[in-house]
């Protein structure tokens, strides 16, 4: 095979490992079979990321940065403050959980990294990323519609981040089982949508 810099190599690489990691799950992604995937020498591996654990960073980062940028990308220029919101986590969930989402393998790097000390630093990162990121957004919409929220942008950033995760785990988990929970896990986010607003104007959530 003809020598790719590896700033092009990269990327490649980077790819190659999400494409095993979902089909296969994480503990199948050695750089044996990264290289495998791609055609190239295990050396390349390990020339190119150094560590396993600097190749796992670039696979949570770069999934990281494909939620965020579709979330950003579907936040609308209008419409009322509440379903501003609303468009952004319906986004956020077609982007975890559906045809070609990744959801289920960042559960399995945060599932792991409770025992992992390599893994806990990286998806401390992300965590605190993604909350950053969350907060980041609601500030400048609740700016936009010149709404003062009843609590900080964090607080409501980390509360609602937890109900997502644990709606994103229970419809996989059900959905690996041959359930069909689309419709109960729709009127569930819905829900997590009315009470994010709540927590924002300082109001029951509805229901």
């Amino acid at each position: 095979m003809a020598h790719v810099p590896a700033s092009e190599r990269r990327p490649q690489l980077i790819q190659a490992a999400i494409e095993l990691m979902s089909r296969e799950g994480v503990a199948a992604g050695s750089t044996r079979a990264i290289a495998a995937e791609l055609g190239v020498a295990q050396a390349t591996v390990h020339y190119t990321f150094g560590t396993k654990k600097d190749l796992y960073r670039a696979v949570v980062e770069q999934l990281t940065a494909e939620f965020i940028g579709q979330v950003r990308a579907a936040a609308p220029d209008e419409g009322p403050f509440g379903e501003q919101i609303a468009a952004m986590v319906h986004a956020l969930w077609d982007s975890a959980v559906g045809e070609g989402g990744h959801c289920a393998l960042m559960s399995e790097f945060a599932a792991l990294a409770i025992r992992d000390p390599d893994l806990q630093e990286i998806m401390r990162a992300l965590q605190h990323e993604i909350e950053s990121t969350a907060a980041e957004l609601l500030t400048a919409l609740a700016e936009a519609h010149g709404q003062p929220l009843a609590m900080s942008a964090h607080e409501i950033s980390v509360v609602f981040l937890a109900g997502f995760n644990g709606l994103t785990d229970r419809y996989l988990l059900l959905r690996a089982a041959g359930e069909e929970p689309e419709q109960e896990s729709r009127r569930a986010l819905d829900l997590l949508v009315a009470t994010t607003v709540g927590l924002c104007l300082g109001a029951p959530a509805a229901t």
